[in-house]
């Protein structure tokens, strides 16, 4: 018989059923309308300093250079301010300064910053164990977030290999693929970020990343073109799934036989790049044909960020191995690498010493905080807010669009949006005896001051894309009507001054 969900008790005592229960369907056919759940209002952004950073910031800027690696945190004069507090979508910096976070902290505080059920689960959790023995004696909480994912991953995708930054679930991933294909081959997408640990690194396109470490690196990866429609027009899929089989032809005699491939299905890091909407069907296609495993790397894109669970759900395809992570913990470093038992199972059981482990896997809090964003993402209908509020939101960027030639570009899908800025007076098209199609120049220093100029303003955005010419914008699932608006108001003023 098939044990019912876990879940924590609300009151911090124990174990309950249904951490995360299946959407009921109403008792009559017609049902009745929901009222909208409660979600927490913002405020208005506030810059109380006469110049950014404000004095504070700087004195801590000080402090960081003399304890701090300098090739970690970028300082200038413009930048950083040193954050404080945060709530909903609001961060509040050393100085009293108050912004509107539209990173939402890099992806992970989908369910907005220091959420009372997050707080509320931390301190239960904290009362009954900080840290546990994850592959040795593991923990309740373990077991009931292995449970709850479980249920929401797409197919049978029922087992995982939890551990703690997205970088790990993706060297899980390909280590698992390693397992079960014994070929050491993968095939990644120029534009892809997949993490900077030495087995991600292979597959992260990034040459600036990869540069300084090359001679270490195995090599096992190669780059397929991103199925860019502006590129490559109405054959784009076509295109890079003919160049995919190119790459796997060549490598069936070489040290790195083909024998997976890795994706994001939106590009967060690359650009906020998204692919024609029949790409990941004709790769699901392609990758069964080759018998090669689909990685599906979703640390970015999971837990509501594109409108569905999971971005793979759009297209309604299931991948061999799902990665997880960032928006997963709400703010806890918990990270899931999920796959089918056929899949898993080529790890074979354990014998005592687990062949892939580590110290945090499984953690306690981190298990806590992550069932905590789960029933706070459907008690709160997040899925559905990232939708409806993504689609007003690139309408109104649309808006700024037509106004500004600056912009080149609108796109993503629920709350992860890219803004891309383009040089003016160029046209893109073929050019050129090779015929290859162009896109008007990056405009990276615009990008640039648009970031520094939305901060005075009190928005947090971040740049992105090779050329850091695209403006990431991914709020928290909380972001409402009156924040967007004043985030668009914001944007057309500063729009205003860099053309």
């Amino acid at each position: 018989m098939t044990p019912p969900p876990l879940s924590f008790n609300s009151k911090g005592g124990g174990m309950i059923s249904s951490a995360a229960p299946a959407v009921k369907k109403p008792l009559f056919a017609f049902g009745f309308k929901k009222k909208d759940p409660v979600v927490p209002k913002n405020l208005t952004p506030k810059v109380r300093a006469k110049a950014l950073p404000g004095p504070r910031s700087r004195k801590m800027a000080e402090a960081l250079r003399r304890y701090e690696s300098p090739n970690v945190t970028y300082v200038s004069e413009h930048w950083p301010v040193f954050l404080q507090k945060g709530a909903g979508c609001n961060l509040w910096d050393v100085d009293g300064n108050r912004f509107l976070d539209l990173t939402s902290a890099f992806g992970v505080c989908g369910i907005g910053h220091a959420p009372t059920v997050l707080r509320r689960t931390l301190h239960e959790q904290a009362r009954l164990m900080i840290h546990g023995m994850g592959d040795v004696h593991p923990n309740e909480a373990k077991v009931a977030l292995a449970k709850a994912l479980a249920d929401l991953a797409p197919g049978n995708l029922s087992q995982t290999i939890f551990s703690s930054t997205g970088s790990e679930a993706v060297e899980s991933a390909l280590k698992t693929a390693v397992m079960h294909t014994k070929k050491t081959g993968v095939i990644a997408f120029e534009g892809a970020y997949h993490g900077l640990g030495y087995g991600a690194l292979n597959v992260t396109h990034r040459a600036d990343f990869r540069k300084p470490f090359e001679k270490q690196l195995a090599r096992f990866a190669q780059f397929a073109p991103f199925p860019d429609p502006r590129r490559y027009g109405p054959k784009a899929t076509e295109t890079v799934i003919k160049a995919m089989g190119t790459l796997v032809s060549r490598a069936r005699r070489s040290a790195h036989p083909v024998g997976a491939v890795i994706l994001e299905p939106i590009q967060g890091r690359g650009g906020v790049m998204v692919p024609p909407p029949d790409f990941l069907k004709a790769l699901r296609v392609f990758c069964d044909e080759n018998k090669i495993l689909l990685i599906a790397d979703e640390v970015l894109t999971g837990f509501g960020r594109t409108g569905f669970w999971f971005a793979v759900q759009k297209s309604d395809v299931v991948p061999d191995i799902l990665c997880l992570g960032k928006g997963m913990g709400g703010g806890l470093p918990v990270s899931a690498c999920m796959a089918s038992p056929r899949v898993m199972y080529s790890w074979g059981a354990s014998g005592g010493d687990a062949v892939h482990t580590s110290t945090y896997l499984g953690h306690p809090l981190g298990a806590a905080a992550a069932l905590a964003v789960i029933r706070e993402i459907e008690s709160k209908r997040l899925i559905e807010r990232s939708k409806t509020m993504g689609d007003l939101f690139r309408k109104e960027l649309w808006k700024l669009k037509e106004k500004y030639p600056l912009i080149g570009d609108v796109r993503g899908a629920g709350l992860l949006i890219g803004l891309e800025f383009q040089e003016t007076g160029y046209s893109a098209g073929y050019s050129g005896t090779s015929r290859k199609f162009t896109l008007p120049p990056p405009a990276t220093a615009k990008a640039k001051m648009f970031v520094l100029e939305a901060l005075r303003h009190g928005l947090i955005v971040l740049p992105s894309g090779p050329d850091h010419n695209v403006i990431s914008i991914m709020p928290p699932l909380v972001i409402g009507e009156p924040d967007i608006a004043f985030a668009v108001k914001a944007f057309d003023s500063i729009l205003k001054k860099l053309v």
